[in-house]
């Protein structure tokens, strides 16, 4: 004899039927959920270690480069060239999963924007020597500027405030600005008194806009110290005319300055004396800080990094300072830090 099936049974029944199929749906969303949480968390372990393991590379490698810019600057004890194609060439070391790239550059070859600046004498009662705008460091600036393509007015005022926001006094140059200009941005900041530790520091700086910015950062660096932009006339390649244009802006243009540099001997110039004694450069009669400015030799070496370790990538951008042996790094950045 077949039970009854009452109504309030079937609808228990469907209840309880659909109480299951709303567990298994949530106990599938979670499952989900940890499943795709835990391939998460391995891709980020490996992205962890790769990262270390490729920062483990670029010291190793750092050490690689030192040797070679040894090498590099033994060739020629007078003078550093563009023998070898060794500028911006792509050089890939293989290591244990994967390469490591590093491309050189000569590091002094850019406008110094710590050299707006000087020390002067020390202060008595104060500690260290006072920074001061250069007045010299303002006109190559704001003629690097205007041979860009700048305006004068633009580029006058830069050059004077960022001069301002690196010398030790709160009083604004004619154009410049300190922290009374800077206070009253939103938000407002201060100046930082101290020379710049890299180029972005620039964009901070009064009436630089983010274009103007962009079209400057190929041509300018910043070197420790206050020394005066160091440029290289054994490696500068013609279309960085400007940089040895700067230095007279006014009187030697960016063509001419293109020739010198593209008819100097295939092995550079050997003697200073003989490259100040060309009649184009002769006539100028620039003093003789300005004329110590262009050697032969190259001391500051620019080297980026990249390391590919299966498609995990790490990058850094190494500045060595080859003026003592061996050559040492003085500033390493890692994609966006720098120590």
């Amino acid at each position: 004899m077949v039970p009854d099936r009452s109504p309030i049974g079937d609808s228990e029944a469907g209840a309880a039927l659909l109480t299951v199929l709303l567990l298994v749906a949530i106990l599938a969303v979670i499952a989900a959920v940890a499943l795709d949480r835990l391939v998460l968390a391995s891709r980020m372990t490996r992205n962890l270690v790769s990262a270390d393991q490729g920062r483990a590379y670029l010291i190793a490698a750092e050490q690689v480069a030192a040797t070679r810019i040894e090498t590099l600057l033994s060739a020629h004890a007078d003078r550093t060239t563009l023998e070898g194609g060794w500028l911006g060439t792509p050089q890939v070391m293989t290591v244990p999963g994967g390469s490591v790239t590093a491309r050189v550059r000569d590091g002094g070859n850019c406008f110094n924007l710590n050299s707006l600046v000087e020390r002067s004498a020390p202060v008595p009662g104060t500690v260290g020597r006072p920074l001061v705008a250069r007045r010299l460091g303002i006109e190559q600036f704001s003629g690097l500027m205007r041979l860009l393509g700048i305006d004068r007015r633009v580029a006058d005022q830069v050059a004077v405030s960022a001069a301002d926001w690196i010398d030790s006094d709160a009083v604004p140059g004619p154009g410049g600005a300190e922290d009374d200009y800077y206070l009253s941005q939103k938000p407002g900041y201060r100046t930082p008194n101290d020379l710049m530790a890299d180029p972005s520091e620039l964009r901070m700086v009064n009436a630089v806009t983010p274009e103007l910015y962009e079209r400057l950062r190929p041509w300018i660096c910043t070197l420790p110290g206050t020394v005066l932009s160091p440029v290289n006339v054994n490696t500068l390649r013609p279309e960085q005319a400007p940089l040895l244009a700067m230095l007279s802006p006014d009187r030697l243009g960016i063509e001419q300055a293109r020739q010198l540099l593209a008819r100097r001997p295939v092995d550079g110039y050997g003697s200073l004396v003989d490259f100040w004694a060309l009649p184009a450069l002769s006539a100028l009669q620039l003093p003789e800080n300005v004329q110590k400015q262009v050697q032969q030799k190259s001391r500051w070496f620019d080297v980026t990094f990249s390391v590919d370790l299966g498609g995990d990538k790490v990058e850094n951008t190494v500045l060595f300072d080859a003026g003592i042996t061996p050559a040492r790094v003085v500033r390493r950045q890692w994609a966006g830090n720098s120590d």
